[in-house]
């Protein structure tokens, strides 16, 4: 081949990554999520002249659709496996051609809102608790008094999530962003990342409330510098009970140092006492608070919603002992695997 029609082609030739960057604006992409480093370098340079805004993470997220895992927590009377998009266009068409309700006279619905009022006054009886540390209840009821009715909520942690869902309420459809069914972990941080980015874009003014357990937030806590470095806005919350679902206050920490070493003494599931993770946050430029009371929460949950040039964490210390309500059922808390 003569050399002229050899640099002739060379010239003509294009980069896998602004392939693959023309690939995601052909199917409107308008943001990637990435971890920097080869090939996503690349690609992320070839979509952001392309116009896709690129969102450079510290932690890597990944999403598992996996067909064994149907039924491994409750046996269903249905499974459905497919796309997701084509499966709830199925259903939507065939509701609008048979349109049904469950009977809301059935014994079923009777039962449910039986115990909907007792979870409810369980809850409030809880929440109205005056002693400190506060529990998970108090601290969710009072973030619950100030949210604003439009924002995003992400709950992540174990106690955390689960008492955050039946607490803070969401009342707009896709506002409510969680591990679902499954206890995964260090995805809380991304799903508000994720949804600060839209919002930002779309519906200025809009928060993101993301409340982590102290545990959860340890996955991923990093993201607090991509949170400052695009400055989103997001408000985390740490409900910190210095441990994985239990921990210990400062004096028994103490005291079991007294004995041994740490690594002999304190059980697996302790953290250290008190830490400060709104440090964190300080330390690239948004605002911390260290909070213990429930007056000191409601003021820096207040200041945090009324400034809206940078992000807050409030770190909440709870009762180290602090749990949720006995459950009822042992699928909430035991695997099948």
């Amino acid at each position: 081949m003569p050399d002229s029609n050899f640099a002739e082609r060379s010239e003509e030739q294009v980069s896998g990554a602004k392939v693959i960057a023309q690939a995601l604006k052909t199917q409107d992409v308008e943001y990637i999520f990435g971890i920097v480093g080869i090939p996503v370098t690349e690609i992320a340079i070839a979509a952001q002249q392309l116009g896709i805004k690129y969102i450079g993470m510290r932690n890597e997220q990944a999403v598992d659709i996996c067909a064994e895992e149907l039924g491994n927590n409750v046996k269903p009377t249905v499974t459905l496996l497919g796309n997701i998009h084509a499966v709830t266009k199925q259903l939507l068409e065939e509701l609008d051609k048979t349109p049904w309700q469950y009977p809301p006279e059935s014994k079923w619905w009777k039962t449910l809102r039986e115990k909907m009022k007792s979870n409810e006054a369980a809850s409030k009886e809880l929440a109205s608790k005056k002693s400190l540390p506060m529990n998970y209840y108090t601290v969710f009821y009072h973030i619950q008094e100030q949210l604003p009715r439009d924002c995003f909520v992400v709950s992540e942690g174990a106690n955390t999530m689960d008492i955050g869902r039946t607490v803070l309420q969401n009342y707009l459809p896709r506002h409510r962003l969680d591990a679902g069914t499954f206890g995964t972990m260090g995805v809380g941080l991304g799903f508000a990342i994720a949804a600060a980015v839209v919002a930002k874009d779309r519906s200025p003014g809009q928060w993101i409330i993301c409340v982590e357990g102290d545990s959860a937030f340890g996955f991923s806590g990093m993201e607090v510098e991509t949170i400052c470095r695009y400055n989103l806005p997001i408000i985390l919350l740490v409900v910190n009970n210095n441990g994985i679902y239990q921990g210990f206050d400062t004096d028994t920490w103490k005291e079991m140092l007294k004995f041994q070493d740490a690594t002999a003494v304190v059980p697996p599931m302790c953290l250290l006492p008190n830490s400060h993770y709104e440090q964190v946050m300080t330390a690239f430029g948004g605002k911390g608070y260290f909070v213990q009371t429930p007056e000191e929460l409601q003021k820096s949950l207040r200041q945090s919603l009324a400034d809206t040039t940078k992000p807050s964490l409030i770190n909440v210390m709870i009762e180290p002992q602090a749990t949720r309500k006995a459950q009822d059922f042992h699928w909430l808390t035991r695997s099948n695997m």
